[in-house]
C-alpha cells in the first residue's frame, strides 16, 4: 500500500491525513511549500504530501483524478492557532507582502483575533490567537 508507512499502530482510527481537492497540485504544492516552510514528501502529478511536524499528513490531490468525483471545490478551511495576537499581525503582514489573497482582515470573534486568507483553489486559511477562556 503507497501510504501504508504512514499509517499508526493504533487499534483506534485516528484523523491523520487531510486532503484538499485542488486544480493542480503541483501548483498547490509550490504554494504550501512556501507557507508552510516543508517540501512534499511525496509527489505526482495528481497527488503531493506533506508531512507536518506534528505528523500529521497533508494532501493535495487533483479535482480532475479524485475517485469518485468532488462535486465542490476550495469549500474547506485550515486553521493555524497562533500563540497571541501579535503573532496574528505579523502573519496577517509577512501573508499580505507576499501576494496572498486576504479575505477578512485581522478582528476580534467571539472565538479570538483571527484573520482569513485563501488559497489559489479558493480554500480558506484562518490564522488565529484563541481568546482568553
Amino acid at each position: 500500500m503507497r501510504f501504508k508507512r504512514y499509517l499508526s499502530n493504533s487499534t483506534m482510527p485516528n484523523i491523520n491525513f487531510v486532503i484538499l481537492y485542488v486544480d493542480s497540485p503541483t501548483q498547490s504544492a509550490q504554494f504550501y511549500s512556501q507557507l508552510l516552510g516543508l517540501d512534499p514528501v511525496e509527489s505526482s502529478p495528481t497527488f503531493v504530501l506533506f508531512r507536518l511536524e506534528t505528523g500529521m499528513m497533508f494532501g493535495l490531490w487533483s479535482r480532475h483524478t479524485v475517485e469518485p468525483a468532488a462535486t465542490a471545490v476550495g469549500g474547506s478551511e485550515l486553521a493555524f492557532a497562533v500563540a497571541n495576537d501579535a503573532a496574528v499581525q505579523r502573519l496577517h503582514g509577512e501573508w499580505s507582502q507576499r501576494g496572498i489573497t486576504v479575505v477578512q482582515g485581522p478582528l476580534h470573534m467571539d472565538f479570538g483575533y483571527t484573520f482569513t486568507a485563501i488559497d489559489p483553489d479558493g480554500h480558506r486559511l484562518r490564522v488565529f490567537c484563541p481568546a482568553a477562556v
